[in-house]
């Protein structure tokens, strides 16, 4: 069976691996689609705590489930499915307390120390697992997992109706995000993004105020900004922007060890709120019934989908900032351009 192992930070293999079997409370999924995000990269540079090598990468993920473990009786071989890859102890306080997106021994998939989906089958708790209709588009419902995550970071916004919303990014956090900010209430959208070939995928979303800079729109101050880009000097250029009383909230997520300038003063005098936000908390089901209620528009952000061979290929075109959504399909034998 064919896989990519990340080694070690900065060292990636694609390898033949042993078929997986399935634990009495597991699953084998045959991958259909997993994403690539700016979350492999950290992995993959060795930025993200705690990751442990060698790893198999990929955390946004669908496929068929074609074996399951002896307790399993919720799903069965055929079965469409989608993939919560957050996994915790369940035994320490976070977990008790229902915060277990902050257990101290959080693993996800692909990410930590549980190898992920950019191989041809993987193993999965069957409690992780989520059925999909039958007429679900596998390739476009990868975007489940991110969406899950956006949810995640709704759930921590104050959600008012009337705010005016700013998102740094229109990559896929970004653009998830901007498509889900009426339904939180926001009176107006902004997009802002460097990357030009971005925004046009954000106008083609629907998106009237789509900028390369904040200073290029008509408002000055915001309610509700959201950084989905983990960059610094995005970071330090949005803080300033947040009307008194507003919000900031850090998605994107930066290197563990990076730091951003900011002034405390004003945090403290106009009562800004900095809130952050941790993958996924009681919000994957919601995700997939959101999905599959045609919540978000999955269409235009997959621009690109890559065999296994060419995962270094899409690494890298992820890290010049071209394409939108780049999935690896493991089943596929060509890479293709969709968009």
């Amino acid at each position: 069976m064919r896989a990519v192992v990340f080694d070690e930070a900065g060292e990636l293999a694609r390898v033949d691996r042993p078929e997986p079997a399935p634990g009495p409370k597991e699953v084998v999924v045959e991958t259909a689609a997993v994403g690539v995000c700016g979350t492999d990269t950290h992995v993959f540079d060795g930025e993200f705590e705690g990751t442990v090598y060698p790893l198999v990468p990929g955390h946004e993920a669908t496929g068929v489930v074609v074996a399951v473990g002896s307790e399993v009786t919720t799903l069965s071989s055929g079965d469409h499915v989608a993939v919560n890859p957050s996994t915790t102890c369940g035994e320490c306080e976070f977990c008790a307390n229902g915060k277990s997106n902050l257990c101290r021994e959080w693993n996800g998939l692909g990410v930590v120390a549980s190898d992920g989906a950019a191989q041809e089958r993987f193993t999965a708790p069957v409690q992780n697992v989520y059925k999909l209709r039958p007429e679900t588009d596998l390739y476009q419902a990868a975007l489940i997992e991110p969406l899950a995550c956006a949810i995640r970071a709704y759930d921590r916004l104050p959600r008012r109706m009337g705010d005016h919303y700013l998102i740094y990014g229109a990559g896929t956090m970004g653009l998830i995000m901007a498509q889900l900010a009426p339904r939180a209430g926001a009176a107006s959208v902004t997009v802002v993004d460097i990357n030009e070939a971005r925004l046009k995928t954000a106008r083609e979303l629907g998106f009237e105020h789509v900028l390369t800079s904040a200073d290029r729109a008509e408002r000055d101050r915001w309610d509700v900004i959201v950084d989905c880009t983990g960059a610094v000097p995005a970071i330090e250029d949005a803080l300033p922007r947040v009307k008194a009383g507003g919000t900031f909230q850090h998605f994107g997520v930066a290197p563990a060890e990076a730091g951003a300038d900011y002034s405390p003063f004003r945090v403290y005098r106009d009562e800004i709120s900095i809130v952050g936000t941790m993958a996924v908390l009681n919000s994957f089901g919601r995700a997939v019934e959101m999905f599959e209620a045609e919540a978000i528009n999955p269409a235009p952000m997959i621009s690109h989908s890559f065999t296994l061979d060419d995962y270094p290929k899409a690494l890298e075109l992820f890290r010049q900032g071209k394409g939108r959504k780049l999935q690896i399909r493991p089943g596929d034998t060509v890479s293709r351009v969709l968009l």
